[in-house]
């Protein structure tokens, strides 16, 4: 693995930077964003429109940035786990999931997780550090299956809203026309309810929402996902509410059906009771 730091994960802006920074003109920086995130180069020699003073300067100091995968699970239905290796040296899952006409990647955005949601692998791992926007990137540009991808989904390792910066960093590159230019809604980002943080998310992002609900009772959620403790699911509703999810933006909640703890007429009730009148969607897993 190359020591230079990465190109991927950077943006338009900071690429132009760069490149000034380097004595060269800005445009090259929108030259670099286009061999990075449309032709998916695996080195800098590869961006042939750039002199090859240019080139070489740049390969002194600077990296692409992609690390192939390292390990592949592959299941029965075709999804396929992918072991991703992150900057710091750890690891991070990604899984593919292939359904008919649609192809969905579940990404990871911490290594570990401090949520420590009882039902959580990852939460039991621990929090081992966050990603940089180019290690969740580079689990889109190294995957194998990476042209075949209609959506993408913040729900692998770790809680996006405690490593938002990098997680808005990557969402710009994924939606921005010098970037891969997705629109917003195919992506979906998830989070338990860290309040402050979801409500920059909404209003600096269009990307679709996912609210790990799993329970409406809120002792009993505190017992489930600590973090209710702290971000109680009506006060996280209640800012949801200051938002317009009737047109395109898609708000949904996640819940994970436990047989008779979650799943009784009360719960039932609580859970109308609780999203009464809010356009959204349930999602029973």
């Amino acid at each position: 693995m190359c020591n230079n730091p990465p190109l991927l994960g950077l943006t338009l802006a900071e690429l132009r930077d760069l490149c000034t920074s380097l004595g060269m003109p800005a445009f090259t920086g929108g030259q670099i964003a286009k061999w990075l995130y449309t032709a998916h180069v695996s080195s800098i020699d590869e961006m042939t429109n750039i002199s090859k003073k240019n080139r070489a300067l740049l390969a002194e100091r600077y990296s692409v940035g992609a690390m192939p995968y390292q390990k592949e699970q592959i299941s029965a239905d075709g999804t396929k786990k992918y072991l991703f290796p992150v900057a710091s040296g750890k690891y991070v899952e990604a899984v593919y999931i292939p359904d008919k006409e649609r192809a969905t990647l579940c990404v990871s955005c911490q290594v570990g997780c401090k949520m420590n949601c009882l039902f959580c692998q990852t939460g039991k791992q621990g929090y081992e550090g966050s990603l940089t926007a180019g290690d969740i990137l580079n689990q889109i540009y190294s995957l194998p299956d990476r042209e075949k991808l209609t959506n993408i989904v913040f729900m692998g390792q770790g809680e996006p809203m405690d490593n938002l910066d990098n997680v808005l960093k990557a969402t710009e590159i994924l939606t921005a026309e010098w970037g891969y230019a997705w629109s917003p809604r195919r992506i979906t980002v998830s989070s338990v309810g860290i309040k402050d943080k979801l409500k920059r998310f909404l209003d600096e992002s269009e990307c679709h929402v996912a609210i790990s609900l799993h329970t409406p009772i809120h002792e009993q959620r505190a017992q489930l996902m600590p973090a209710e403790r702290g971000f109680a699911i009506e006060d996280v509703v209640a800012l949801l509410r200051q938002y317009d999810f009737s047109h395109q933006r898609r708000l949904s909640f996640e819940y994970i059906v436990f047989d008779g703890q979650n799943d009784t007429p009360t719960h039932a009730k609580e859970i109308v009771k609780l999203l009464r009148g809010l356009d959204c969607r349930g999602n029973l897993i």
